[in-house]
């Protein structure tokens, strides 16, 4: 039988020898491993006790293990020749304190006690208190046991898989195991009327890894340890774990905590990092000047349940079924915990856009009311507007029709009395009645115009020729001008130029416009009284309506105001009319202005763009 030992500080103390007994020295501490120092589940206590047990002492110790490799095999006969080497090697060392980890290595430790060292306090750690003997202990001696409870285990499993049938066990062949193998069984009689248990102890591992494939269904992986197989093979926990979950068609579970996140579900575990603060907080003392004996430490027993997520998900265990107090470690971040304030700022302003939507449509349609509402407004009282402008022209527009109306009536009297001559001159007849024909038209023009003017219809937008409307305005007002004695004249641009408009409100406006600079003339002298109506295009897309007028002007203060609502300078003036000349501008995208002429006179000019249709 072969036995090694573990540790470097062993072997540079055997090569450079002791140090001067000047120097401070460190406390020696011997570690003795069970199987090895990296098996498991051994390996996770020690690792944490070596780290616990420097910091606690600032560094001021010096580790040394050696493991019992004789623990995988039944026979003993071959130990004593690691009995020697350890015996060699400590011989001129002495050390301050032995830390057994697991059963194997306190068997060893008590039974060659006596050669190796007699008289160093020994600390048994990570042993189950049914492995123990108390009674080959010295009093300088010290236990930290635990206490592996089997049937919670089981009870575990059936509280998070109420349905299950079937438990297969997986647990090595080594001497340690075997005795668990039957220590487990006789715990766990009292399931077997509920549960048929399955032992894989005479299975090599590539046949565990097989039989852990083709599970019958309500079944479970109770996984014990695993150090050696039957072929005498040791094997390296995690990665037994980590093939077993790789094929296993149904769920594992296990003893201690280092298991998780290893292919355990979990449950109420051994947790090594107690048993190293434990272990740790009592070998402080046994190193300390005051040497204390009798000291005893309760079993470390199961922890509070704790769970891995990611085998909870794999195997559909609902979290309703875990005990309370439960710890879940690897929780995979649903979307909602993953992209949480994402999703939330997402959202916001989602919400924040829906809402500015709902305003700005609220808005709209508030606004279009208003427009509406502006616009009916508008056409009333722009009707109204010009029923007073047709009220002020009455006068002439009367002497319009009395004009046409004159010449029928004396045309027709002319005519009766050639009809009743002996012989009626027929042609001098017939052309009477064509001068009858022509002063109808020419008053049914006058009315029709009148009647067209007084329309009181909504806006309605549709291309206009200017000269059609200035027409229709110029023959409406130059009876007014006759009557006023003043000369009313306008030029044309060359073409015709068409704007898109209302050309009823576009008439009101020239009239409006007319009439004010007619009454501005009116207190001129009869030779000096002008009102000129010009019409212009403007670059390629806008055309210029302007009146000008001969009269005083327009004080420099009230060119603003001129196209106020209400304001106005007249006596019998309603102040409307130029304001409802602008909004009606104003409404087809256009502009309208006044000022006065460098040579006396007021003019007023608007802007109005050229319609798409306008020819090139």
């Amino acid at each position: 039988m072969v036995w090694r030992a573990f540790h470097w500080a062993a072997v540079a103390i055997l090569i450079l020898g002791i140090p001067s007994a000047d120097a401070a020295q460190p406390k020696r501490v011997l570690l003795i491993h069970s199987f090895g120092p990296e098996f498991a589940p051994y390996n996770y206590f020690s690792n944490l006790f070596r780290t616990d047990l420097g910091q606690q002492l600032q560094g001021k110790v010096d580790f040394y293990e050696v493991s019992v490799e004789s623990a995988r095999f039944a026979e003993t006969e071959n130990e004593g020749a690691f009995v020697q080497y350890v015996l060699a090697l400590f011989k001129d060392r002495p050390l301050d304190l032995v830390v057994t980890i697991g059963a194997p290595a306190v068997r060893f430790a008590q039974r060659y006690r006596r050669d190796l060292f007699p008289s160093t306090p020994m600390l048994v750690t990570a042993v189950d208190q049914r492995r123990l003997d108390a009674s080959t202990l010295q009093a300088n001696d010290a236990i930290v046991p635990v206490r592996l409870d089997f049937p919670l285990s089981i009870e575990n499993i059936l509280q998070v898989l109420p349905d299950t049938k079937h438990v297969a066990l997986v647990i090595g062949d080594s001497p340690l195991e075997k005795y668990w193998v039957n220590e487990i069984s006789r715990e766990l009689e009292p399931f077997k009327n509920r549960l048929e248990f399955e032992w894989l102890t005479a299975l090599s591992f590539d046949a565990i890894l097989r039989r852990a494939a083709r599970l019958p269904p309500r079944s479970t992986i109770f996984f014990v340890m695993y150090a050696v197989d039957v072929d005498g093979v040791p094997h390296e926990e995690s990665r037994t774990l980590r093939d077993l979950r790789a094929v296993a068609n149904a769920p594992m579970f296990g003893i201690f905590a280092s298991q998780v996140g290893q292919g355990i579900v979990g449950g109420s575990l051994i947790y090594p990092q107690d048993l190293s603060r434990r272990a740790t907080d009592i070998a402080i003392r046994m190193l300390g000047p005051d040497k204390p004996t009798g000291i005893k430490a309760p079993a470390l027993e199961a922890g509070a349940p704790i769970y891995d997520d990611r085998e909870l998900r794999r195997w559909n265990i609902a979290a309703a079924r875990l005990p309370a107090n439960n710890t879940l470690l690897f929780q995979t971040p649903r979307l909602w915990d993953q992209y949480r304030w994402q999703v939330l700022t997402t959202a916001s302003v989602i919400a924040v856009q829906a809402m500015l939507i709902w305003v700005l449509l609220v808005e709209r349609r508030r606004r279009t009311l208003a427009e509406s509402d502006a616009r009916t407004r508008l056409a009333q009282m722009a009707r109204m507007d010009r029923t007073l402008a047709v009220g002020a022209l009455s006068a002439s527009l009367a002497h319009e029709l009395n004009q046409p109306l004159g010449a029928i009536l004396s045309n027709t009297e002319t005519a009766e009395l050639m009809l009743d001559a002996d012989r009626p001159n027929l042609p001098a007849i017939k052309e009477i009645l064509a001068d009858v024909h022509r002063a109808d038209q020419r008053a049914a023009n006058i009315i029709k115009k009148l009647r067209d003017f007084l329309k009181g219809q909504e806006i309605e937008y549709r291309e206009v020729g200017l000269s059609d409307v200035i027409d229709g305005v110029v023959q409406i007002a130059s009876g007014e001008a006759r009557q006023k004695g003043l000369e009313l004249s306008y030029s044309n641009a060359p073409k015709e130029l068409i704007v898109r408009a209302d050309p009823v409100h576009l008439q009101q406006v020239l009239l409006n416009l007319l009439m004010n600079a007619m009454d501005a003339v009116s207190t001129r002298p009869l030779g000096e009284r002008k009102v000129r109506l010009n019409v212009a295009q403007v670059g390629e897309s806008e055309v210029e309506v302007s009146v000008r007028d001969t009269g005083p002007g327009i004080p420099r203060d009230e060119l603003e105001a001129a196209f106020d609502i209400l304001f106005t300078t007249k006596q019998q003036g309603t102040g409307l009319g130029l304001f409802i000349a602008r909004s009606i501008i104003e409404t087809y995208g256009g502009k309208i202005w006044a000022e006065n002429a460098p040579d006396g006179g007021a003019v007023f000019r608007f802007l109005l763009p050229l319609s798409p249709a306008q020819p090139a």
